[in-house]
């Protein structure tokens, strides 16, 4: 039985982290049999989560799919040409390299959205470290946004970078039900996460505002989370909102 570590549910969401979520998704797309259970960054050899436990320890979603793959005798992209991966391919890493920035600021560098969220990673900490701790996680956090340049610009400027992956997303979706065309492929689960992950109601920001604009993306999330999280009110909490 395949383990899938993760952080679990959290901020509205089936899965606090987007990158979790999307090997959740992918283990759901492949039909694998998994439990899953929570662990924290350092307890992964790469010191980050998703890992998993098949037989032998894997890290990073994108190497948790290769082996999935491999190991189990599927391909999330059955059904596409060589272009088609191609494509799906570079979507990815436009979401996970550019996208997924932008939406990491919106939960960790707005104060009042840090406050109501990461911030109570820390809650079970001894009182006399637990702000030091935040703090330090803090500047963390802001000097990896520098190195990756997304937190090199102002928030209006990471706004209007984000909107426009959005706007890119958006256009290529169009109104197929899922990326590429009638089918899901691997990527759909990385696309759903981070859209996700931003349009939860539990978070407010102008970046937020601004993906709810995009009709196709909103149908889109809604249906991947009927699809592969049925157990989770999503549209019921979108509606509240």
């Amino acid at each position: 039985m395949i383990t899938l570590y993760g952080f679990g549910p959290g901020f509205g969401l089936p899965e606090i982290s987007p990158y979790v979520t999307k090997t959740e998704v992918q283990l759901r797309m492949a039909g694998l049999a998994y439990v899953k259970q929570q662990a924290m960054p350092d307890a992964s050899p790469k010191g980050q989560l998703p890992f998993i436990d098949d037989g032998e320890v894997v890290a990073d979603s994108t190497f948790i799919r290769r082996h999935l793959e491999r190991k189990h005798g599927f391909d999330l992209d059955a059904g596409l040409d060589e272009r088609q991966r191609a494509e799906a391919w570079a979507i990815e890493r436009m979401i996970e390299n550019h996208f997924t920035w932008a939406f990491t600021y919106t939960r960790w560098m707005m104060p009042e959205n840090f406050a109501k969220g990461p911030a109570h990673f820390f809650d079970g900490a001894p009182e006399a470290v637990r702000d030091a701790l935040r703090e330090d996680v803090l500047r963390r956090v802001g000097e990896s946004m520098r190195l990756a340049g997304l937190g090199r610009h102002t928030p209006q400027e990471i706004t209007e970078l984000g909107t426009r992956s959005l706007s890119a997303l958006s256009m290529l979706l169009g109104w197929k039900p899922y990326l590429m065309g009638e089918k899901p492929c691997g990527t759909d689960a990385m696309a759903f996460a981070s859209l996700a992950g931003l349009m939860t109601p539990f978070f407010d920001s102008p970046l937020r505002e601004r993906a709810l604009e995009f009709a196709n993306l909103v149908a889109y999330v809604g249906r991947m989370m009927a699809q592969y999280y049925p157990e989770h009110d999503w549209q019921q909490m979108q509606a509240a909102a």
